[in-house]
């Protein structure tokens, strides 16, 4: 069944299709009478709703994902490659399908769509060379005839709950590992934006992964709470704001799982005087509206460090008069830069930030709020917004907004701008800009940050090194992809092993009884 034939529930109309769960390796349409709407965030309409989960279908989910770890556990690691690489081939043969799906649902470009989804095939390559990252280790004869060797083995299933502004690159950053590693994986996507999930499964279907080893449950916080307390569940990654990274973190740990919970972000560019005005400006403009703004790594503050300010305002302000904002999927004629955002509500909600913000004083330069699109009146739109002079104790500063609103914060030093990144609650992405190649490196040794950027915007790491914050922005040990993300989806066994020759025994190989800690000798 393709994703364009979702199954119906019995309550649902057939021009509003129900999307359903994918258990068992098909579509499985949902009994649970609970759904909730997806949109098309460009035009405002209800295209579809989604099944939301009821305790009967997770429990189903999770015992349809422990039959199918049993019998992919048994896959020996040559099977386990070709799957993945089958996986791979397909995914970068089909990738336009899936964004697509991505800009229907979230409203997002279709570059921006393709973007994420060839980020997220970069942990899927990095996966396909899993042999070598979970290979154990071999020690000989650490005592008199006595070796120790170590192995890494699957955790057995594992949840992953993605957000919705990367309904392919999150989850991707998660489950490939997951997967090559020898694990069963159920996806929990946003209900916001829940097709792409379903596709991936049919991918994975298509390139020979037994039934059960990737499920798509959907569903709300019932869905979540299930997940984060079955005794079945070995671990849980997430990607979504803090207080529920915080609640993902503290739930899932108090039932004895693995925990990897990225929280949100308060992303902030320092500039320094020296730097390329020209190219700050492009930078800004581009991690803070791109998007819509709706990303984690998005940078949302601007540390400019005078006299800088009223030069790089004016060169940001000419670039933001140049975007075109419309129906992400092109169809108006032109492919613009910028979409909608994915709900009303949550349009609404970036609105009040920026009221907050002019009632704290600040000075809207470009203001956002009550923009519209010919044609698409309905859609959820909002203009990008820049703000200058924003007091750093008001909520639109200190909080994530998670929108196109880009705010300038005006700073006499170095060591100002620097300390107002470290106050924050979030340690998340940054970025310096210079010339200076000594401010840089002691930026990079200074800023209490978990990924840093030099003359970079958005410094996501590639796929072989790890991406995740520090302070509210990563609770949990460990972060996503990379060698942490191999770490986080095995665990290692350690093996003492003696053998006695039979060519040599004797009485002497006989150590007789010793009640005493045993010693290496």
């Amino acid at each position: 069944m393709s994703i364009t034939e979702t199954a119906t529930s019995p309550t649902s109309t057939p021009e509003v299709p129900v999307i359903g769960h994918w258990i068992d390796g098909a579509i499985r349409p949902s009994t649970s009478g609970r759904t909730a709407p997806v949109y098309n965030p460009a035009t405002g309409a209800v295209q579809a709703e989604v099944a939301l989960a009821d305790q009967a279908e997770i429990d189903e989910a999770i015992a349809s994902a422990q039959a199918g770890y049993l019998v992919w556990s048994e896959y020996s690691i040559a099977k386990r490659q070709t799957v993945l690489f089958a996986f791979r081939e397909l995914l970068n043969s089909r990738k336009g399908e899936l964004a697509a799906i991505i800009t229907a649902e979230h409203g997002k470009v279709l570059s921006d769509a393709m973007g994420e989804i060839l980020r997220g095939q970069e942990v899927v390559e990095l996966a396909t060379g899993f042999p070598h990252l979970i290979k154990g280790a071999f020690s000989e004869n650490v005592s008199t005839g006595i070796d120790v060797y170590s192995l890494k083995q699957a955790l057995g299933v594992v949840g992953i709950i993605s957000p919705f502004n990367f309904p392919a690159m999150v989850p991707m950053w998660f489950y490939p590992i997951a997967i090559a590693a020898g694990n069963a994986v159920v996806l929990k996507p946003s209900e916001k934006d829940p097709s792409a999930a379903l596709w991936m499964a049919e991918l994975w279907k298509e390139a020979g992964l037994p039934d059960g080893v990737f499920t798509v449950l959907q569903g709300d916080k019932e869905a979540v709470d299930g997940l984060l307390t079955s005794p079945v569940v070995q671990s849980i990654s997430f990607v979504g704001s803090t207080p529920i990274a915080q609640y993902i973190y503290e739930t899932a740990s108090k039932h004895g799982k693995r925990v990897q919970a990225l929280g949100g972000a308060k992303n902030h560019m320092l500039v320094l005087p020296d730097a390329d005005l020209d190219l700050v400006a492009d930078q800004a403009v581009n991690a803070g509206y791109g998007a819509a703004g709706e990303r984690c790594m998005a940078i949302s503050v601007v540390l400019a460090v005078e006299p800088v300010a009223d030069e790089l305002i004016g060169k940001i302000s000419e670039r933001i008069a140049k975007l075109k904002i419309g129906n992400g999927a092109g169809v108006d004629g032109i492919e613009p830069d910028m979409g909608p955002l994915i709900t009303d509500v949550h349009r609404d909600k970036v609105s009040s930030y920026v009221d907050i913000a002019e009632a704290d004083g600040a000075k809207i330069v470009v203001d956002g709020r009550g923009f519209t699109v010919d044609g698409h009146e309905d859609g959820f739109f909002f203009g990008p917004t820049l703000i200058d002079d924003v007091p750093t104790t008001s909520r639109a500063y200190t909080e994530e907004i998670f929108g196109p609103v880009l705010s300038i914060v005006r700073v006499e030093s170095y060591d100002e701008g620097l300390d107002l990144i470290n106050s924050g609650q979030f340690g998340n992405g940054t970025a310096i800009f210079t010339n200076d190649g000594g401010a840089a490196r002691r930026f990079q040794n200074e800023v209490q940050v978990g990924m840093i950027g030099i003359n970079v915007p958005i410094p996501v790491p590639v796929a072989y090194h790890s991406f995740g914050g520090w302070k509210q922005s990563l609770f949990g040990d460990a972060k996503a992809y990379g060698v942490h993300g191999f770490d986080f989806f095995t665990r290692e066994k350690a093996v003492t092993s003696r053998w006695i020759d039979p060519a040599t025994r004797s009485d002497s190989a006989h150590t007789g009884i010793n009640l005493g800690f045993p010693q290496n000798h």
